[in-house]
């Protein structure tokens, strides 16, 4: 199928175009739709009479952005009309709400008066937050976007002049560091006055390029004083006093170059006339002013960028405006300012140089990505720019005055923008707080993996446990310093020369000396298994936990753990449990990874740990014993063993909401509950589900997470008699970081 075939496809196939309006509030219910139309809703209606900013509480407007266009410039394909422009604004809209769960309706206008898109989008400010223009040719863009910023009381931004100006900007100040330049000294030359290239150069000067150092180029040449072929006002703006009159002449010693004009307009002999160490920006699309592979074989020096994302550091419009947008609205700024465009760039800038999450290595094929010539602009499918951009630019809302609601907790406002991305990371939030309050002290037995020490770095940067990394320090050492990561201080332990080796030898034989271990045979897996250093570590108080099997078979892992530590003295033995999360839901399911076939006791014992973790992360456990049968319905031994089970258990933890034997459909839906089990402890409102094998466990969580769309994070273990925890094998950074918290808080719990 050709791409042609493919894009019409996908834009017709079901409900057509990309975008949908949804309900936020239920309407099942004629007391509903009282509520949502009349009479109820005249009520918010005589709030926002009296107090207009009220509109921002009680309806979706602090929320909405209008997309608004007039297809006189419409990416590659110039000015094809407002109706043949809409796929690409509900495109926009699309990316608006998947990035930055901002909502969009896309505004079409089929006029080319200037004065007629400005009294018209004027007139919809009560409806929106926020207006991005799009696709407006220029000169008209500049007088569209100037005259509604003066006439508006909300953010009025123009895509196609800021956001591009904004991300080649951060690439420049990283590349301007790498090859050591200062920004104050610059030569730059800007390849086309259209939009984006004067909105470049303007930034520029804003960031300190002297602007008698920044020459403005276009078809006719030099955009120089006197001029007066093919020039307007805003071109007038960036005119020149240079006897330079082409592009060719304007290249020469040139420090940095941005073109956003057209293919093949950057010869090799102006590359190689530019000074040492260019920069260069060749953003025309679909086909750059010159290639990199280009580039570099007329300039081993050079560092480049493109639009393309088929080459590294690529200039791509998605990694601004959504989350410059998220930050203006949460602010209800009454403009988007010089100070908040400033403040994108430096949080785009700053976050290129930090350790890149596997899932964005996961979602380029696995490069390695990292700061340098190669990767100056984070990737557009990084999840931290929401995190950086939209708190730094609502900052510097509220730092430059056009913020009307200021936000009084930063930390609380980034947390609330990572629960946008995930549900786990508002819920693994709350563990790693509480892992930040008090520190302790992690083992790594697998301190030589990439991922591990990764981990490590922001594990220590974000105070959450204090790492010791075991293996060949030498090796570990050097590895630290390919990966550039900031571990200069960080404990590394040599079990093959560690002072502490022949205690630990001599405990491990005498624990384990009538279980079938020689004193031979604890050298041997004290020397050469770093599992059972690490665990004998934790038991002598070495340590004050453990996380391992990154790079082991999880069985591997957990018998140096239990052979060395074991189990609470009144435990029949340790349990497994997952934390299931969904979008709207967090479930939590045991065993799924330790007791095949559990007795009635075991059962009750994994129940009554399951609900003690979840406590911890702050959720009232509401606990299901699960079978196939419902509360007696079918007598067979395997729901004897249940409901047994669950007679434990309140005999055990009275206070403990838990009911059963229960199927699973039950134990979900309220209805179902109320009309045919009411005495039932629970309402259909279980959290924590206990299965009855480990089987129907182990098949449940897997497939939940491969077919129902369910994050696994685990797998937790409960029993051990100090803390230890497993990590699953190509698990990626981010799950140690959770898995590490999870260790923390149970080192915590057991210190105390």
């Amino acid at each position: 199928m050709s791409m042609r075939e493919e894009a019409l496809k996908y834009h017709s196939s079901g409900r057509k175009g990309k975008i949908e309006v949804i309900t936020t509030k239920p309407c099942a219910t004629s007391h509903d739709l009282a509520l949502a139309y009349s009479p109820g809703v005249a009520e918010p209606c005589l709030d926002i009479e009296k107090n207009p900013a009220d509109a921002y509480e009680y309806t979706a407007k602090g929320n909405l952005v209008a997309v608004v266009s007039n297809g006189t410039a419409v990416l590659g394909l110039g000015d094809i009309g407002a109706m043949a422009g809409k796929p690409v604004m509900e495109g926009k809209g699309v990316l608006f709400k998947s990035f930055a769960d901002v909502d969009v309706f896309d505004i079409e206008l089929n006029t080319k008066d200037s004065d007629e898109i400005i009294r018209t989008v004027k007139l919809l400010e009560p409806t929106f937050g926020g207006i991005n223009l799009e696709d407006i040719k220029g000169p008209e863009c500049f007088y569209i976007e100037e005259e509604l910023k003066k006439i508006m009381d909300i953010p009025v931004f123009h895509d196609d002049q800021h956001g591009t100006a904004i991300i080649s900007a951060a690439g420049m100040i990283n590349a301007l560091e790498i090859v050591g330049k200062d920004v104050t000294k610059v030569k730059m030359v800007v390849n086309g006055a259209g939009a984006a290239g004067i909105a470049c150069a303007n930034l520029a000067v804003t960031m300190g390029i002297d602007k008698n150092n920044v020459i403005l180029c276009d078809t006719k040449g030099v955009i120089y004083k006197g001029r007066t072929a093919g020039m307007n006002e805003y071109k007038e703006r960036l005119a020149a006093e240079t006897e330079a009159r082409t592009l060719e002449d304007a290249m020469v010693g040139a420090d940095i170059f941005f073109g956003v004009s057209a293919k093949g307009a950057l010869s090799a002999n102006m590359l190689r006339s530019m000074a040492k160490d260019p920069i260069v920006f060749a953003m025309a699309n679909p086909d750059p002013e010159i290639t990199p592979p280009e580039a570099k074989e007329v300039r081993g020096d050079v560092i480049i960028g493109t639009g393309r994302s088929d080459y590294m550091n690529q200039v791509n419009n998605v990694l601004c405006f959504p989350f410059l947008f998220r930050g203006a609205l949460d602010v209800h700024a009454s403009a988007i300012n010089d100070e908040m465009k400033l403040a994108a760039v430096k949080a785009l800038a700053d976050l290129a140089k930090l350790d890149v999450p596997d899932s964005v290595r996961k979602a380029y094929a696995g490069e390695d990505i990292r700061f340098g010539r190669e990767y100056i602009i984070p990737k557009p499918f990084d999840p931290r720019v929401l995190l950086y951009v939209a708190p730094a630019v609502a900052q510097a809302a509220m730092d430059s005055g056009v913020a009307r609601r200021p936000i009084l907790d930063m930390q609380k406002y980034r947390d609330s923008l990572e629960a946008l991305q995930s549900r786990s990371k508002q819920i693994m939030r709350s563990l790693i707080n509480k892992a930040k309050a008090n520190p302790k002290r992690l083992v790594f037995p697998e301190g030589e993996e990439d991922k591990i020490l990764r981990a490590a770095q922001i594990l220590i940067k974000e105070k959450i446990a204090i790492p010791i990394l075991l293996g060949d320090e030498k090796e570990i050492r050097s590895r630290i310093k390919e990966m550039k990561l900031e571990l200069g201080d960080i404990e590394i332990l040599d079990p093959l020369t560690c002072d502490k080796r022949g205690n630990y030898i001599d405990t491990l034989f005498e624990m384990r000396q009538r279980k079938g271990i020689t004193r031979a045979g604890a050298k041997r897996r004290i020397k050469v298994n770093n599992n059972y250093f690490g665990a004998m570590m934790v038991q002598k108080g070495d340590a004050d936990t453990m996380l391992s099997g990154i790079n082991h078979h999880y069985p591997e892992t957990i018998k140096p753990a239990l052979e060395v530590i074991g189990k609470h003295e009144e435990l029949s033995r340790v349990h497994g449990m997952y934390m299931m999360v969904f979008k709207k839901k967090v479930v939590f399911f045991a065993d799924t990874t330790v007791t095949i076939d559990p007795t009635a006791e075991e059962l009750a014992e994994t129940a009554i740990l399951a609900a003690e973790e979840v406590r911890k992360f702050d959720i009232i456990p509401k606990v299901a014993m699960l079978s196939f049968s419902n509360f007696g319905s079918t007598s067979h031994p395997l729901t004897s063993k249940v409901k047994k089970a669950t007679a434990l258990v309140k005999e055990q933890a009275p206070d403990l909401i838990v009911d059963g034997e229960i199927q699973a459909n039950v134990a979900l839906d309220p209805e179902l509950t109320e009309a045919q089990y009411p005495f039932s402890m629970l309402k259909g409102d279980a959290n924590v589900f206990i299965f009855p094998d480990l089987q129907s466990g182990n098949i449940s969580y897997k497939l939940l997470s491969k077919l129902g769309g369910a994050e696994a994070v685990g797998p937790i273990l409960m029993g051990t008699k100090k803390p230890v925890h497993v990590l699953q094998r190509g698990d990626d950074v981010a799950d140690v970081i959770n898995m590490a918290a999870v260790a923390v808080v149970d080192a915590q719990e057991n210190n105390q």
